[in-house]
């Protein structure tokens, strides 16, 4: 699997391509033992919940979700067992070992006209379906930011994301090859972006341009409009932060799910808890794009600001309840609702990070179908 260089002194996150999947998970390895009882020698028997709320739960046994169909529960089952094979990491091309049948996979179901180009001088894989672009869809155009925790993936998850919505919404996708660490640090990926965007406002206007992505993509589609509004560039018309959330990105994607969905999602242990700075001080990442910039400024969490998440166009969450992200989805979205911004979340039970990736099972065929909804809806026509 691939490994990043040591960020900090006390974590080391690990660039995690999920095997059969593809979905990237960051990985804490030095992580913190969990505080066991004072007056403990080994591990509770039984929950034990602190004065401040911290809770020690004992180890358990998670089966498979019985909700989820047939082909979901063996996709889960054969991820989890088979997400420590090293071969499955092996990276050519940019392009995992991982993602290769499903690539192929989905050429087969979503046959797509590719151009390898540029875009305000950023390169950019320009997908039309094979069929044409749909007559409805002749003023609209779509523009996605793939995944791979801002250091890989291009353009294996470049492609899992673009092909299926450019074939099945029939519409033009221009998949957006942004600058990533470990060579660009923050801002870059929000300048390429934000450069893409304002050339095609010179051909779309902006209500008729869609912008989603999974991962560092969604989380990347939410710092975008966050940067837009700073430049004074107009919103889109909607956005989809997919396995994502726009909350500060200190250790994981914070909140409950570092340490609940970790696990059973990705058969890793728990992020450990970050480090408290003091107070005023700067809050930093452990994503090494985002080492050098305050983790709650809210170019990169838009959610740290009201001002700035009041103004964003209405908003779709993908996420699962097996998918490290899960907080920071469900949190992004409750502070989206509460400042009136039209939002919607949908959470697939007993899936994981990015599990759309394959296009296979119902679960994946269930997301497609709300995604070209939700932007056929809200676009404008």
């Amino acid at each position: 699997m691939l490994s990043i260089a040591d960020i900090g002194q006390k974590a080391r996150l690990a660039l995690t391509l999920g095997v059969l999947l593809g979905a990237f998970a960051l990985v804490a390895s030095c992580q913190e033992e969990a505080r066991a009882p004072a007056d403990a020698t080994e591990a509770p028997s039984e929950v034990v919940v602190e004065s401040d709320g911290t809770v020690h739960v004992p180890a358990m046994v998670v089966p498979v979700s019985e909700f989820l169909s047939p082909e979901g529960k063996a996709y889960l089952a054969e991820r989890l067992y088979a997400i420590h094979r090293p071969e499955l990491a092996e990276v050519v091309n940019g392009v995992p070992a991982s993602l290769r049948g499903y690539m192929a996979r989905q050429k087969e179901l979503f046959p797509v006209d590719k151009k390898d180009t540029s875009i305000a001088g950023v390169h950019v894989y320009d997908y039309v379906p094979q069929e044409g672009v749909a007559s409805g869809n002749e003023r609209r155009v779509m523009i996605n930011l793939h995944g791979g925790a801002f250091l890989t993936c291009w353009p294996a998850c470049a492609e899992l994301e673009s092909a299926p919505i450019a074939s099945l919404a029939k519409i033009r996708v221009v998949s957006v090859d942004y600058r990533q660490g470990p060579d660009h640090r923050f801002p870059a990926a929000s300048e390429d972006v934000a450069a893409v965007y304002g050339e095609l406002l010179k051909t779309y206007p902006p209500e008729n341009i869609g912008i989603y992505g999974c991962s560092a993509g969604g989380m990347l589609t939410g710092m975008a409009v966050a940067w837009f509004q700073k430049h004074d560039l107009p919103a889109p018309g909607a956005i989809g932060i997919y396995c994502a959330g726009s909350a500060p990105p200190v250790m994981g994607f914070g909140g409950d799910a570092n340490y609940t969905t970790a696990a059973i999602g990705e058969a890793r242990p728990p992020f450990p808890a970050p480090e408290k700075p003091e107070e005023g001080e700067p809050e930093y990442s452990g994503m090494l794009y985002l080492s050098e910039v305050d983790a709650r400024d809210p170019l990169v969490a838009p959610t740290t600001s009201d001002e700035v998440l009041s103004k964003f166009p209405p908003t779709q969450i993908i996420t699962a309840t097996r998918g490290f992200e899960l907080s920071s989805a469900v949190y992004t979205h409750s502070r989206l609702v509460r400042l009136g911004v039209e939002a919607e979340l949908h959470v697939w039970e007993g899936m994981f990070h990015g599990f759309y990736y394959n296009p296979d099972p119902p679960e994946s065929r269930d997301a497609y179908k709300v995604m070209v909804k939700f932007f056929d809806e809200h676009l404008g026509k």
